[in-house]
C-alpha cells in the first residue's frame, strides 16, 4: 500500500495537506501513519457503518470506476496493467477532459445548506483547480500552469475520449481468461507506446 499511496502523491500537482480514508487495515496501519506523519499530512477517518462521510469518493466509485471496470472481481495479474490504464488514460481524461458538476452552497434563513448543482458550474476538475484564488501558492515546487496547459491541451475532448477507448480492452482483458503473455496484450502495450506523446505520467 505504501508505494501506491506514494505514487498516487506524486501524481497530485498540487501539495497534499489532508489524508481522508474509511475504515479499511490497508489504510488504518502504522506504516500509513508513519508516511502520512513524515509528510505532516492530517490523517481523518469516516466513522463505521458510515458511508456517507466519504460521500465524494463513494459517487466517484460509481461514476468512474465501476462505469469503467464494472462489477468484476479483477485477478491480482492484472493490477500493472490496470494501472497504466488508468495512469495513460482514463485520469488524464477524467481530470482534463471530462466536465462535471460542482455544487453551489445555499444556505436558507434557519442556517441549513442545501446544494444546487447548475450547468453553469460544469467544468472539468483541471478548470476547477484554476478558478481557486491565489491557486499558485497550492502547486507543488517544480509545477506550473504553463507546463499543465500543455498536458491538458495537448489534445481536443473528443481525442481524449478516444484515447480512453484505445486503453479499454485492457480492462476488458483484466476480467478474462485471457494471458498475461497473450498477443493481444503485446499488440496493445505497442499501440499505447505509439500515442505516449499525449499522456501525462
Amino acid at each position: 500500500m505504501i508505494p501506491i499511496l506514494e505514487a498516487m502523491m506524486d501524481f497530485f500537482p498540487f501539495k497534499i495537506i489532508s489524508f481522508h480514508s474509511d475504515n479499511g487495515s490497508e489504510y488504518i496501519n502504522r506504516n500509513v501513519a508513519k508516511l502520512l506523519k513524515k509528510l505532516l499530512i492530517e490523517f481523518t477517518k469516516s466513522r463505521p457503518r458510515h458511508s456517507n462521510d466519504n460521500a465524494l469518493a463513494e459517487s466517484k466509485n460509481a461514476s468512474v470506476v465501476r462505469k469503467i471496470l464494472d462489477y468484476h472481481y479483477i485477478p491480482r495479474k492484472w493490477a500493472t496493467l490496470v494501472n497504466d490504464v488508468n495512469q495513460r488514460y482514463l485520469n488524464p481524461h477524467i481530470n482534463y477532459h471530462r466536465p462535471c458538476f460542482f455544487p453551489e452552497i445555499i444556505t436558507d434563513k434557519n442556517g441549513k445548506h442545501r446544494k444546487k448543482y447548475h450547468y453553469k458550474n460544469m467544468i472539468t476538475p483541471y478548470d476547477k483547480l484554476k478558478s481557486i484564488p491565489d491557486v499558485k501558492r497550492y502547486l507543488k515546487d517544480g509545477i506550473n500552469f504553463e507546463l499543465l496547459d500543455r498536458k491538458a491541451y495537448a489534445m481536443t475532448d473528443n481525442q481524449s475520449a478516444d484515447q480512453l477507448q484505445i486503453g479499454l480492452p485492457f480492462f476488458r482483458a483484466s476480467i478474462s481468461t485471457i494471458s498475461a503473455d497473450s498477443p493481444l496484450i503485446s499488440s496493445m502495450y505497442s499501440l499505447m507506446n505509439e500515442n505516449d506523446l499525449y499522456f501525462w505520467h
